[in-house]
């Protein structure tokens, strides 16, 4: 035989070589596999969504345990957060028990906004605040402007926290503020999700260090926690300045809302500036956050938390979530919301993926008699949410809600009004990511005459949106059903 030729190859040791390594993979896929399976049997939660991580396991070996690793794990049951940086929180309300927010309040003679504020009181620790000013802002430029304005006032620190921080005009002009600031002595300190944020700490965050702004990752990625922590983010946004103003809701700082450089035009969202007493509470989240993502303890000192006066009439109740928390506390706010609707339920959301319990207390809603109102974007920035939220549309609008499907500009708004009288903005949207997975943050106001302008507001984009039909869209094609079905069965997953 010639040496080299491929009959002397050992095939015996070939064939015995690659058995082994066969019988090595499938050993490592049972075993990955089966201890996915037991994850999910023991804390799975809702059985559509462990039924839908079954099928992704089941049917794209290995790729689809990885997947369930990153983003199927419910941190919240398995108590996963009892990480080193989940401790810092822990730790962190420990070292503030007792320590509840200014502007007392002796309570609601209304028994549906008591009921509403014990549970939000219970579920994430805030209290309503009375004594505030409160500012709707609903476009890029009026929120801009506000937020600018406030920074430019500031005397001793000034606090922010975005998911999205995008290169552009917004960016620069926060840049040469900050550089202005910090000369007169105001501390400045910036906190970021690594993902929603990625392109800009890559491009710039040098820069602002440059200038002596402190800036930190709230969920940084790090490849000794990444498979803990990749699929948490921290969706809040909240500025606050010298403990006195605050914003939030649902605006990021990217040039998409002050100029049409996206394909689906200007994005339209809203947010909230806050004088008085519930400051205090939102400043608290930011505090939280920062001392879990910094290893800094500095911001407990009294100076960070200064007593507030009385700014106005209006109550505000500070909601914060988040995998760390014992509840879903904004799922729960939501559902609350609508089971105590008598009149009317307004709901703005550019996300509307609900839960089974969120889907079936709307239902319930609609069938007793409540109008419900949906304000929704026509497109989206995902295609998959795009269709998972049409999917839900027929059998809601079957039972009498109404939707209206906003298409001059993507409406990014995270509202929720009841009856004229209660009303939510934030951070929260209406799917899973939102209830389980993200750090969000809503400003409930107990107001009639801001829920009343927001409102006519609500009215108006209504009155200039396309309202479906029920009868035209269960005659709409096969393919948008085939769609819509695919998208459905990944929206536990979403």
């Amino acid at each position: 035989m010639k040496k080299g030729s491929v009959e002397a190859f050992d095939l015996p040791f070939f064939y015995t070589f690659n058995s082994m390594i066969t019988t090595i993979t499938i050993l490592l896929y049972a075993i990955s596999s089966g201890l996915a399976f037991l994850g999910i049997i023991f804390y799975g939660g809702r059985p559509s969504r462990s039924l839908s991580w079954l099928l992704v396991i089941v049917f794209m070996p290995f790729i689809g345990v990885l997947l369930y690793l990153l983003f199927g794990i419910n941190r919240r049951k398995i108590k996963i957060f009892k990480l080193k940086e989940t401790h810092r929180r822990r730790l962190y309300d420990n070292n503030r028990d007792g320590d509840d927010s200014q502007g007392g309040f002796d309570g609601f003679a209304s028994n549906k906004k008591e009921k509403l504020s014990n549970l939000l009181s219970k579920n994430n620790d805030f209290l309503p605040c009375d004594g505030n000013k409160v500012e709707v802002l609903q476009d890029g430029d009026a929120t801009f402007n506000a937020i600018f304005e406030a920074i430019k006032n500031a005397k001793v620190f000034i606090h922010v926290q975005y998911y999205i921080l995008e290169e552009g005009e917004l960016l620069d002009e926060m840049f040469k503020l900050f550089k202005r600031k910090i000369a007169e002595g105001v501390e400045v300190r910036i906190m970021y999700d690594a993902i929603g944020s990625f392109d800009w700490r890559h491009k710039s965050i040098k820069r602002f260090r440059s200038i002596g702004v402190t800036i930190c990752a709230s969920m940084p990625l790090r490849f000794g926690s990444i498979l803990f922590s990749f699929n948490y983010r921290n969706h809040r946004k909240i500025v606050v300045i010298d403990g006195k103003i605050g914003f939030t809701g649902g605006f990021n700082v990217t040039d998409k809302y002050i100029k049409p450089i996206s394909e689906m035009g200007i994005w339209e969202d809203t947010h909230l500036k806050i004088e008085g007493p519930a400051v205090e509470s939102l400043h608290k989240v930011f505090i939280k956050d920062y001392y879990f993502a910094s290893k800094e303890d500095i911001l407990v000192e009294d100076k960070y938390l200064p007593k507030l006066k009385r700014k106005g009439d209006s109550i505000v109740q500070i909601v914060a979530s988040g995998p760390d928390s014992d509840y879903a506390a904004i799922m729960q706010q939501y559902i609350m919301l609508i089971n105590l609707a008598e009149d009317s339920i307004c709901i703005t959301n550019p996300y509307f993926i609900p839960s089974s319990a969120v889907l079936t207390a709307l239902k319930i809603a609609a069938l007793s008699g409540v109008k419900v109102q949906m304000l929704l974007p026509e497109e989206s920035d995902s295609k998959i949410a795009r269709y998972s939220m049409r999917s839900y549309f027929e059998e809601i609008m079957e039972t009498g809600v109404e939707i209206y499907l906003k298409g001059d500009a993507f409406l990014h708004s995270k509202i929720l009004l009841i009856d004229n009288e209660v009303i939510s903005i934030g951070s929260g949207n209406f799917d899973n990511r939102s209830f389980d997975h993200n750090f969000e943050t809503n400003a409930l106001i107990y107001d009639g005459t801001i829920a009343k302008e927001t409102h006519r507001s609500f009215v108006k984009d209504c009155g200039n949106s396309k309202r479906l039909d029920y009868e035209s869209y269960v005659d709409r094609p096969g393919k948008d059903k085939l769609l819509e079905g695919l998208a459905r069965f990944f929206s536990p997953l979403l």
